[in-house]
Protein backbone atom coordinates (compact mmCIF):
# COMPACT_ATOMS: atom_id res chain seq x y z
CA UNK A 1 0.00 0.00 0.00
CA UNK A 2 1.29 3.13 -1.16
CA UNK A 3 1.10 5.86 1.57
CA UNK A 4 -0.72 9.24 -0.22
CA UNK A 5 0.35 12.72 0.05
CA UNK A 6 -2.22 14.70 1.79
CA UNK A 7 -5.72 14.92 -0.92
CA UNK A 8 -7.61 17.37 -1.95
CA UNK A 9 -11.14 16.55 -3.39
CA UNK A 10 -12.65 19.10 -5.65
CA UNK A 11 -16.38 18.87 -4.98
CA UNK A 12 -19.55 20.53 -6.50
CA UNK A 13 -22.32 21.84 -4.11
CA UNK A 14 -23.38 19.51 -1.85
CA UNK A 15 -26.96 20.08 -2.19
CA UNK A 16 -26.82 18.84 -6.31
CA UNK A 17 -23.76 16.95 -7.05
CA UNK A 18 -24.78 13.55 -6.70
CA UNK A 19 -21.08 12.56 -8.41
CA UNK A 20 -19.70 14.77 -5.39
CA UNK A 21 -21.05 12.91 -2.73
CA UNK A 22 -19.80 9.32 -4.05
CA UNK A 23 -15.84 9.72 -3.56
CA UNK A 24 -16.68 11.98 -0.86
CA UNK A 25 -18.49 9.82 1.29
CA UNK A 26 -16.42 6.68 0.41
CA UNK A 27 -13.05 9.22 1.96
CA UNK A 28 -14.72 9.79 4.99
CA UNK A 29 -15.60 5.66 5.49
CA UNK A 30 -11.62 4.60 5.02
CA UNK A 31 -10.99 7.44 7.52
CA UNK A 32 -8.32 9.45 4.95
CA UNK A 33 -7.88 12.96 5.59
CA UNK A 34 -8.44 14.92 2.46
CA UNK A 35 -8.61 18.96 1.52
CA UNK A 36 -12.29 19.71 0.33
CA UNK A 37 -12.58 22.15 -1.91
CA UNK A 38 -16.22 23.05 -2.92
CA UNK A 39 -16.85 24.70 -6.61
CA UNK A 40 -20.30 26.83 -6.94
CA UNK A 41 -21.73 25.08 -9.91
CA UNK A 42 -23.93 28.38 -9.96
CA UNK A 43 -21.55 30.60 -10.38
CA UNK A 44 -21.25 32.20 -14.12
CA UNK A 45 -17.41 31.12 -14.71
CA UNK A 46 -18.17 27.57 -13.03
CA UNK A 47 -16.50 26.06 -16.31
CA UNK A 48 -13.42 27.58 -15.69
CA UNK A 49 -12.93 27.61 -12.10
CA UNK A 50 -13.15 23.51 -12.55
CA UNK A 51 -10.96 23.63 -15.48
CA UNK A 52 -7.71 24.79 -13.09
CA UNK A 53 -8.28 21.41 -11.66
CA UNK A 54 -9.56 18.75 -14.33
CA UNK A 55 -9.14 19.59 -17.87
CA UNK A 56 -12.72 17.12 -18.37
CA UNK A 57 -14.64 20.39 -17.14
CA UNK A 58 -16.46 18.18 -14.25
CA UNK A 59 -16.79 17.80 -10.59
CA UNK A 60 -15.22 15.70 -8.82
CA UNK A 61 -11.73 15.47 -8.60
CA UNK A 62 -9.16 13.91 -6.68
CA UNK A 63 -5.48 15.92 -6.20
CA UNK A 64 -3.29 13.42 -4.69
CA UNK A 65 0.35 15.03 -5.66
CA UNK A 66 1.17 15.36 -8.91
CA UNK A 67 -1.91 12.95 -9.80
CA UNK A 68 -5.32 14.46 -10.76
CA UNK A 69 -7.84 11.88 -11.11
CA UNK A 70 -11.33 12.74 -11.97
CA UNK A 71 -14.74 11.15 -12.56
CA UNK A 72 -16.79 9.21 -9.21
CA UNK A 73 -15.53 5.65 -10.51
CA UNK A 74 -12.28 6.34 -11.37
CA UNK A 75 -11.27 7.92 -7.33
CA UNK A 76 -13.01 5.01 -6.16
CA UNK A 77 -10.65 2.48 -8.18
CA UNK A 78 -7.35 4.39 -7.50
CA UNK A 79 -8.51 5.07 -3.81
CA UNK A 80 -8.75 0.87 -3.79
CA UNK A 81 -4.73 0.79 -4.93
CA UNK A 82 -4.31 2.55 -1.88
CA UNK A 83 -6.66 1.51 0.50
CA UNK A 84 -6.22 -1.65 2.58
CA UNK A 85 -7.60 -4.92 1.02
CA UNK A 86 -11.12 -5.24 1.10
CA UNK A 87 -11.44 -1.17 2.17
CA UNK A 88 -12.85 -0.53 -1.29
CA UNK A 89 -14.08 -3.62 -2.77
CA UNK A 90 -15.00 -6.85 -1.79
CA UNK A 91 -12.30 -10.03 -0.63
CA UNK A 92 -13.90 -12.22 -2.77
CA UNK A 93 -13.00 -12.28 -6.48
CA UNK A 94 -16.62 -13.15 -7.20
CA UNK A 95 -18.10 -10.02 -4.80
CA UNK A 96 -15.52 -7.78 -6.32
CA UNK A 97 -16.65 -8.67 -9.40
CA UNK A 98 -20.49 -7.81 -8.73
CA UNK A 99 -19.51 -4.97 -7.13
CA UNK A 100 -18.17 -3.11 -9.98
CA UNK A 101 -20.46 -4.99 -12.09
CA UNK A 102 -23.57 -2.75 -10.57
CA UNK A 103 -21.02 0.13 -9.56
CA UNK A 104 -20.49 0.51 -13.24
CA UNK A 105 -23.97 -0.32 -14.14
CA UNK A 106 -24.88 3.05 -11.88
CA UNK A 107 -22.34 4.88 -13.58
CA UNK A 108 -23.48 4.51 -17.03
CA UNK A 109 -27.47 4.03 -16.28
CA UNK A 110 -30.58 5.21 -14.87
CA UNK A 111 -30.93 7.97 -17.17
CA UNK A 112 -34.58 8.29 -16.35
CA UNK A 113 -34.12 8.16 -13.03
CA UNK A 114 -31.65 10.97 -12.52
CA UNK A 115 -33.40 13.08 -14.81
CA UNK A 116 -36.61 12.93 -13.05
CA UNK A 117 -35.36 12.65 -9.78
CA UNK A 118 -32.31 15.26 -9.69
CA UNK A 119 -30.58 15.05 -6.71
CA UNK A 120 -31.77 18.01 -4.38
CA UNK A 121 -30.91 17.59 -0.19
CA UNK A 122 -33.88 20.02 0.24
CA UNK A 123 -36.34 18.52 -1.87
CA UNK A 124 -39.27 16.71 0.29
CA UNK A 125 -42.22 15.54 -2.01
CA UNK A 126 -44.74 12.91 -2.34
CA UNK A 127 -46.96 11.82 -4.70
CA UNK A 128 -44.30 11.82 -7.44
CA UNK A 129 -45.20 10.76 -11.13
CA UNK A 130 -42.75 9.48 -13.03
CA UNK A 131 -42.36 8.08 -16.48
CA UNK A 132 -42.22 4.12 -17.34
CA UNK A 133 -38.43 4.59 -18.22
CA UNK A 134 -37.68 5.79 -14.17
CA UNK A 135 -40.18 3.26 -12.76
CA UNK A 136 -38.08 0.61 -14.59
CA UNK A 137 -34.90 1.98 -13.48
CA UNK A 138 -36.16 2.22 -9.98
CA UNK A 139 -37.26 -1.22 -10.16
CA UNK A 140 -33.48 -2.52 -11.24
CA UNK A 141 -32.22 -0.54 -8.44
CA UNK A 142 -34.51 -2.11 -6.23
CA UNK A 143 -33.58 -6.09 -7.71
CA UNK A 144 -29.82 -4.86 -7.64
CA UNK A 145 -30.39 -4.43 -3.83
CA UNK A 146 -32.05 -7.21 -2.98
CA UNK A 147 -29.57 -9.46 -4.56
CA UNK A 148 -27.13 -8.01 -2.76
CA UNK A 149 -28.60 -8.10 0.36
CA UNK A 150 -29.84 -11.22 0.09
CA UNK A 151 -26.42 -12.79 -0.65
CA UNK A 152 -24.40 -10.73 1.96
CA UNK A 153 -26.71 -9.94 4.92
CA UNK A 154 -25.19 -12.03 7.65
CA UNK A 155 -21.78 -9.87 6.86
CA UNK A 156 -23.27 -6.62 7.35
CA UNK A 157 -26.30 -3.98 6.45
CA UNK A 158 -24.53 -2.47 3.82
CA UNK A 159 -24.69 -3.95 -0.12
CA UNK A 160 -21.79 -6.30 0.46
CA UNK A 161 -21.78 -6.28 3.94
CA UNK A 162 -19.14 -3.66 4.85
CA UNK A 163 -19.39 -0.18 3.26
CA UNK A 164 -17.80 0.23 0.15
CA UNK A 165 -17.23 1.69 -3.27
CA UNK A 166 -20.73 0.25 -4.45
CA UNK A 167 -22.20 1.84 -1.55
CA UNK A 168 -21.03 5.13 -2.42
CA UNK A 169 -21.98 4.88 -5.97
CA UNK A 170 -25.93 3.77 -4.87
CA UNK A 171 -25.72 6.50 -1.94
CA UNK A 172 -27.40 9.64 -3.94
CA UNK A 173 -30.08 6.97 -5.66
CA UNK A 174 -31.21 6.91 -1.52
CA UNK A 175 -31.28 10.29 -1.56
CA UNK A 176 -33.40 10.72 -3.97
CA UNK A 177 -36.19 7.94 -3.36
CA UNK A 178 -36.03 9.74 0.23
CA UNK A 179 -36.21 13.42 -1.39
CA UNK A 180 -39.10 11.99 -3.81
CA UNK A 181 -40.99 9.70 -1.24
CA UNK A 182 -40.18 6.63 -3.71
CA UNK A 183 -41.81 3.62 -1.61
CA UNK A 184 -39.67 0.46 -1.63
CA UNK A 185 -40.17 -3.23 -0.89
CA UNK A 186 -38.00 -4.88 2.08
CA UNK A 187 -34.99 -5.65 2.14
CA UNK A 188 -34.61 -2.91 -0.10
CA UNK A 189 -36.25 -0.18 2.44
CA UNK A 190 -34.30 -1.31 4.77
CA UNK A 191 -31.21 -0.77 2.88
CA UNK A 192 -32.29 2.56 1.96
CA UNK A 193 -32.37 3.53 6.00
CA UNK A 194 -28.96 2.18 6.64
CA UNK A 195 -27.86 4.58 4.08
CA UNK A 196 -30.49 7.50 5.26
CA UNK A 197 -28.90 6.87 8.70
CA UNK A 198 -25.48 6.93 8.12
CA UNK A 199 -23.63 9.44 10.00
CA UNK A 200 -20.94 10.70 7.02
CA UNK A 201 -23.82 10.92 4.92
CA UNK A 202 -26.02 12.94 7.55
CA UNK A 203 -23.36 15.10 8.10
CA UNK A 204 -23.14 15.89 3.86
CA UNK A 205 -27.33 16.25 3.81
CA UNK A 206 -27.00 19.03 6.64
CA UNK A 207 -24.35 21.13 4.73
CA UNK A 208 -26.40 20.83 1.59
CA UNK A 209 -29.53 21.89 2.83
CA UNK A 210 -27.28 24.58 4.20
CA UNK A 211 -25.77 26.18 0.99
CA UNK A 212 -27.04 29.49 -0.04
CA UNK A 213 -26.99 28.94 -3.43
CA UNK A 214 -30.11 27.54 -5.50
CA UNK A 215 -30.29 27.14 -9.41
CA UNK A 216 -33.89 26.22 -10.78
CA UNK A 217 -32.51 24.21 -13.72
CA UNK A 218 -30.28 21.74 -10.82
CA UNK A 219 -33.92 21.19 -9.37
CA UNK A 220 -36.91 18.51 -10.68
CA UNK A 221 -38.59 19.32 -13.45
CA UNK A 222 -35.74 21.06 -15.65
CA UNK A 223 -34.08 17.62 -16.77
CA UNK A 224 -30.72 17.44 -15.09
CA UNK A 225 -29.11 14.45 -14.45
Amino acid sequence: MKPMARLTLVIGNKNYSSWSLRPWLLLKHLGLPFVEKRVDLTAADVKQQIRRYSPAGRVPVLIDGDNRVWESLAICEYLAERAPAGAVWPETVEARALARAIASEMHSSFAALRTELPMDCRARETGVAVSAAAESDIARVVEIWTDCRRRHQAAGPWLFGRFGAADAMFAPVALRFAAYGIRLPEPAAAYMATVLADPALKAWVAAGQAEPERAAWLERGAGHN
